[in-house]
């Protein structure tokens, strides 16, 4: 059997290890740290073992031999290694916050590491920006999740829907947000569904979901609502073989209201039954799968070792 290799990069505090622990419970031999240089070396390790399902964490400690990772995979994918790789973002207000209430160290702010700083220790912010800026290429090249609202039991469902899906095609992720709570990070693309009817005014809707029934034939019942969702599939629809032709394999699409509950879940939820019969989909309802009348903990589980 092919081995399956699941990279996760990202940024300090973004949840890497909650991710990690996630691949653990699924099976997956797991390495949180693998300098870049061992790469090649270590999936040759694990073959004469014959292991299938690898998971191996890299970060911005080992910045100074990041560049190479992309070369990197691309050989092992010429090996037949079927590769995912998965950048855990979070906004810089909550790593700040995470970091603050943690009391841990930002790995760039230590006196001395391989990125070539030998200057007095940087700011928490300017440290954030400067790992940012390290780590933008490998960023670039995964599928993104923004882990700056949600909790650590999210992640984990989230990074197992990931390693569930087949490879080799695009993988369409609609998601659902709040507006009140600020724009998932890692949306390629943002709708706004605002300006239509808004079930939180209707009292027998308001305690429901843009899943239950009766707040489904609430917008089947609205014209602007079908033209909305209509418009959004056809600018998909007219963009999404170009996007998958340019070797994409994850498109996120974002869509939100004022609070996350019916207008935006509505719309993902037939999106994703729209498009599940032509692309690999994932769906996705940011503010729903948090704990119900709460928002979640921003530092919680997310700066284990």
């Amino acid at each position: 059997m092919d081995l399956e290799l699941i990279l996760i990069t990202g940024m300090s505090g973004s949840g890497k290890s909650v991710a990690l622990h996630a691949l653990e419970d699924a099976g997956f031999y797991c390495v949180d740290n693998l300098p870049p240089e061992l790469l090649l070396p270590f999936v040759q390790l694990i073959q004469k073992r014959r292991a299938t399902r690898v998971a191996i964490a890299m970060d911005v400690r080992s910045a100074a031999a990041l560049p190479q990772v992309p070369e990197r995979l691309r050989a092992l994918r010429g090996l037949g290694v079927g590769i995912k790789s998965i950048f855990l973002d979070s906004n810089t207000d909550t790593l700040v916050r995470r970091y603050s209430e943690s009391r841990r160290k930002h790995p760039l702010s230590q006196p001395e590491n391989d990125t070539g700083l030998t200057e007095q220790r940087p700011a928490l912010v300017e440290a954030i920006e400067l790992e940012r800026e390290l780590l933008a290429d490998l960023r670039e090249h995964a599928q993104v999740v923004d882990t700056s609202l949600i909790r650590p039991s999210q992640l984990q469902r989230y990074v197992r829907s990931l390693i569930e899906l087949p490879g080799g095609q695009l993988t369409l992720v609609f998601e659902s947000f709040a507006f009140k709570r600020g724009i998932p990070t890692d949306a390629d693309y943002v709708f706004d569904a605002r300006m239509l009817p808004n079930p939180h005014y209707e009292p027998e809707l308001k305690a429901l979901t843009g899943r239950d029934e009766p707040v489904v034939a609430f917008f089947q019942q609205h014209d602007e609502v079908r033209k909305l969702m209509l418009h959004i599939a056809q600018f998909l629809d007219t963009w999404l073989a170009s996007l998958s032709n340019d070797n994409r394999s994850y498109v996120t699409v974002a869509i939100g209201c004022t609070g996350g509950q019916h207008r935006s879940v509505y719309l993902v939820e037939e999106l994703t039954r729209l498009f599940a019969d032509r692309w690999t989909t994932l769906c996705r309802h940011r503010e729903l799968d948090a704990t119900p009348g709460r928002y979640p903990s921003t530092s919680f589980g997310w700066l284990q070792a």
